[in-house]
């Protein structure tokens, strides 16, 4: 269904239309119709799907990591907390 739209233009606006349509050819319809769509082309953006970050990129190769608590032992602790808990661990 086609619509009938108003403009006013500025006489330097008119005056580009004019020459636009005498050097190409085309009508005031046609160059309207085509600067809407070329403006809707630059400034709209397409939407792209949303990815989350890191995910799928990185496989551990362990399949119980979540459900196994002794990947957890350690988690939280600072270095040297982790280094007496290793030296505890070989003296017994």
């Amino acid at each position: 269904m086609a619509i009938t739209v108003q403009a006013r233009l500025d006489d330097k606006t008119e005056a580009a239309l004019k020459k636009f349509e005498r050097s190409t050819g085309l009508t005031s319809s046609h160059v309207v119709r085509e600067g809407i769509q070329l403006f809707m082309d630059t400034h709209t953006k397409p939407r792209k799907p949303f990815k989350l970050i890191g995910q799928g990129e990185f496989d551990s190769g362990l399949t119980d990591l979540a459900t196994n608590k002794k990947y957890m032992e350690d988690f939280g602790l600072t270095r040297a907390q982790r280094e007496a808990r290793l030296k505890l661990k070989k003296r017994a």
